[in-house]
C-alpha cells in the first residue's frame, strides 16, 4: 500500500510565504509525476502544479511566477514553495502521486489527506 503524508500548511498573511511538503511511502518503484491540488469551499478541486520524474513543470496560470513546485525522486517526495500569498489562494491542497508502479502492480493514483492553507490578515 502506498500512503501519501503532507505537512506544511496553515495560516498566513497576504503576501507571505508557506512551504508544503509531500512524502510518498510503501513498496514504490516508479512515480510519473507528482504533483499538489486545491479545493477551495464550495469549488472544485483544480490542478496547482505537477512534475514529472524527470523535472518536468507544469503550473496553473494562477499560481505561475509565485510558486514552485520541485521533487527528490529518491525518496518520493515533492514540494511546493508557495510566495506572494494571496487570499484566493486559500484551500485545502492535496498531494498526488500518478501513475504509481510498486509491488502492487499498477499504474494506480494516489492521494494524501489534504493540508489547510489560509491566507488571511
Amino acid at each position: 500500500q502506498v500512503q501519501l503524508v503532507e505537512s506544511g500548511g496553515g495560516l498566513v498573511q497576504p503576501a507571505g510565504s508557506l512551504r508544503l511538503s509531500c512524502a510518498a511511502s510503501g513498496s514504490i518503484f516508479t512515480i510519473y509525476a507528482m504533483g499538489w491540488y486545491r479545493q477551495a469551499p464550495g469549488k472544485q478541486r483544480e490542478l496547482v502544479a505537477t512534475i514529472t520524474g524527470g523535472g518536468t513543470a507544469n503550473y496553473a496560470d494562477s499560481v505561475k511566477g509565485r510558486f514552485t513546485i520541485s521533487r527528490v525522486n529518491a525518496n518520493n517526495t515533492v514540494y511546493l514553495q508557495m510566495n506572494s500569498l494571496k487570499p484566493e489562494d486559500t484551500a485545502v491542497y492535496y498531494c498526488n502521486a500518478d501513475r504509481v508502479y510498486g509491488r502492487h502492480g499498477g499504474p494506480l493514483d494516489y492521494w494524501g489527506q489534504g493540508t489547510q492553507v489560509t491566507v488571511s490578515s
